[in-house]
């Protein structure tokens, strides 16, 4: 591994597990087995390694998406397998990870945001039309509205202010709202299939 991507891949645990703005370039040093010289030799400032490691993380979680897309039997299928993929990323994030980009690191923020609205907005907007047209998802449902709804909700939960961490699971908060906004479009049929799936799902995790 060359020393730029484990110093990327470090920076990317340490901010995860821990937020932001407590991590150090110090800690970031440590953890890629290195010294401070060595990493400023690559990234002058904390800010443009944060910017670099969002850039890194934003491009590998689109092509997850690419990939579930072509994997996908159907729209129900589709959603089932990026939520595992929120469960791999979203739901072991420190709840302070993105209120410390958005105040502290404007350009990381900034690509953030991008992601949130061309890609996955997009995505599920394509979702939830592909799920109309398969006869699982309801006809009436706005797939622009009910897009915007869902990468809102994600974001929604990592405010603290609304779910304290000492009263809310944010996993478990995460699988309320995305189980919730599931049962919202589907159809009776679409119902019966998701079910299906998520027995199945709860099959293989009890084996």
């Amino acid at each position: 591994m060359e020393a730029k991507e484990k110093i990327l891949n470090s920076a990317e645990e340490l901010f995860i597990q821990y937020g932001i703005r407590s991590v150090t370039m110090d800690d970031v040093a440590r953890a890629a087995s290195m010294s401070k010289k060595t990493l400023y030799q690559y990234f002058d400032n904390k800010d443009g390694l944060v910017s670099e490691v969002a850039k890194n993380h934003f491009e590998k979680e689109a092509s997850e998406f690419e990939e579930i897309d072509k994997q996908a039997t159907d729209a129900i299928h589709e959603i089932i397998l990026v939520s595992q993929c929120l469960r791999k990323h979203v739901f072991r994030m420190n709840p302070s990870l993105l209120y410390d980009m958005q105040k502290y690191h404007g350009a990381a923020w900034d690509k953030y945001l991008e992601f949130k609205h061309s890609i996955i907005r997009g995505y599920i907007e394509k979702n939830i039309e592909r799920g109309k047209k398969e006869g699982l998802f309801r006809d009436e449902v706005n797939a622009k509205v009910l897009s915007i709804l869902r990468v809102e909700c994600v974001q929604l939960v990592f405010n603290t202010r609304i779910f304290p961490r000492e009263e809310f699971d944010f996993p478990s908060v995460q699988l309320q709202i995305l189980d919730h906004f599931i049962y919202g479009l589907l159809t009776d049929k679409g119902r019966k299939k998701y079910e299906e799936y998520m027995q199945q799902e709860s099959t293989t995790h009890t084996r």
